[in-house]
């Protein structure tokens, strides 16, 4: 495995953390895969996960940018079926509604979501975000909305929630232009993973592009660098926030990042960098208990009807 440690490569046979900046290394422990909560897992040959969401329950739910199928898998055995079937169009992002049991999925090139029963897989809604040339990647579930990025186009899509969570009518779903620091490149992959700041103000977005992260004003659509003290993080996709401790995925270069967030999220630090022999591609991740689960993309290898894909977990860090 790799450790990034103050720009350092290191090379070692088990996990590592590093601690950045520190010339610190913490070994943490392997689990073992067989018994309750495997630390791997098979998903079906073919599917192209790309996204993974757990609730207030031990159960993953992974979308396939194939068919748009969702899978579902019990954390504890590893056992998985196909919860709903394929749309026609791709399932990237995907967060799971806890107290409603459902879950939003993006619709990557469709330019489209839709919600989703987490136990029946019954479609209740599906909403159409755009009809120009959009990539809708990842998505944040706030207590009056459900806020969408969209790879392609330089804004945020904004699926309001009505009291208890209503759905909204498809005449009322809008696009936020996003102005300020973020420059959109065009012909790549922009607006990626998203999250709320810690102080629950504002979204927070990376830019995969050119690995940098943006505070957004929700309310104007204004971005603002935030400033990572000189680092940037190429090819960030998933996001994941706990607290004031923000996790980022770095899909083609095989890194698992862990930042620490001023509370407003103006500023962040760079606390480790953590690679793993069994990241092939992973693209995004969600948390249960004292565990991350990554799923493994493998956005670098031709798919296939019989291409195998699966997820991992690690401890938590």
């Amino acid at each position: 495995m790799s450790i990034v440690n103050g720009g350092r490569m290191m090379r070692r046979r088990d996990v590592l953390v590093a601690a950045a900046g520190l010339g610190a290394a913490v070994l943490l422990p392997r689990t073992a895969t067989a018994g309750p909560f495997p630390t791997e897992f098979a998903l079906p040959d073919g599917f192209m996960p790309e996204g993974i969401a757990i609730g207030a329950w031990p159960t993953a739910y992974f979308g396939s940018r194939a068919d748009g199928a969702i899978y579902e898998v019990a954390l504890a055995t590893g056992r998985g079926r196909v919860l709903s079937a394929g749309t026609g169009t791709p399932s990237l992002g995907i967060k799971v509604d806890s107290p409603r049991r459902r879950l939003f999925v993006a619709g990557g090139s469709g330019g489209d979501a839709r919600v989703v029963d987490a136990f029946s897989g019954r479609v209740l809604a599906s909403y159409r975000l755009s009809e120009q040339e959009s990539f809708v990647n990842d998505l944040a579930i706030t207590r009056d909305a459900v806020w969408l990025t969209d790879s392609f186009q330089p804004v945020l899509h904004r699926l309001p929630l009505g009291p208890f969570g209503a759905l909204p009518h498809q005449s009322k779903i809008s696009s936020l232009p996003l102005t300020g620091d973020l420059v959109h490149v065009p012909e790549v992959a922009n607006a990626n993973g998203i999250v709320t700041t810690p102080d629950g103000r504002a979204l927070l977005i990376g830019q995969s592009a050119t690995g940098k992260l943006f505070r957004v004003v929700p309310e104007t659509g204004v971005t603002a660098e935030v400033d990572l003290g000189g680092h940037l993080l190429p090819r960030n996709d998933g996001l994941l926030r706990e607290g004031r401790n923000l996790y980022v995925v770095q899909n083609r270069v095989n890194l698992f990042t862990k930042l620490e967030l001023s509370p407003d999220a103006s500023s962040a630090r760079v606390v480790a960098a953590v690679s793993d022999p069994r990241f092939d591609v992973p693209a995004t991740v969600a948390a249960w208990g004292n565990r991350f689960y990554l799923v493994n993309g493998r956005f670098s290898t031709t798919p296939t009807p019989t291409t195998t894909y699966g997820a991992l977990a690690l401890d938590k860090f």
